[in-house]
């Protein structure tokens, strides 16, 4: 163990998240993504796991190191549902107030449509793959810049 870190947070999980750069992303994936086909494709080439977990609770560790991407743009983008793109599951609504927490503001997420989340998703740095069972548990997250301290 170690100190001030989520222990949800696994030593490659660390890894990851130190190795990518500003402007990298990293999806958040429910149970039911195809993780592991799509993982292939992304720069870390592989799923990393985050099985014992809500999207939420996943979220919240994540966020509890890594900054967001400025304000400026929108930095976390949500799978859409099919059927109806300005639904915001249960799931969702979850995420949406640990992000605003993080945050200490209003950090709306952004939609993206089903098949463009798994375009989306193969560029990522990684994919982190949660125990979620409810649907439409799937986040993209864009990593920002921590400014130096003499500013």
């Amino acid at each position: 163990m170690l100190k001030n870190l989520d222990p949800a947070l696994s030593a490659d999980v660390l890894h990851a998240l130190r190795s990518m750069g500003h402007g990298d992303s990293l999806v958040i994936a429910d149970a039911n993504f195809p993780s592991e086909s799509i993982g292939r494709h992304t720069s870390a080439g592989r799923v990393l796991g985050m099985d014992n977990i809500s999207a939420a609770r996943a979220v919240h560790a994540v966020l509890s190191i890594m900054p967001l991407d400025t304000p400026l743009q929108a930095s976390v983008g949500r799978m859409e549902v099919t059927s109806s793109q300005s639904e915001l599951p249960e799931v969702q609504l979850e995420v949406q107030a640990v992000v605003d927490g993080a945050e200490g503001r209003a950090t709306p997420m952004y939609g993206i449509e089903r098949f463009a989340f798994y375009e989306l998703s193969k560029k990522a740095y990684c994919i982190l793959r949660t125990g979620e069972r409810r649907f439409y548990g799937c986040f993209l997250l864009t990593k920002g810049v921590i400014p130096p301290t003499d500013l």
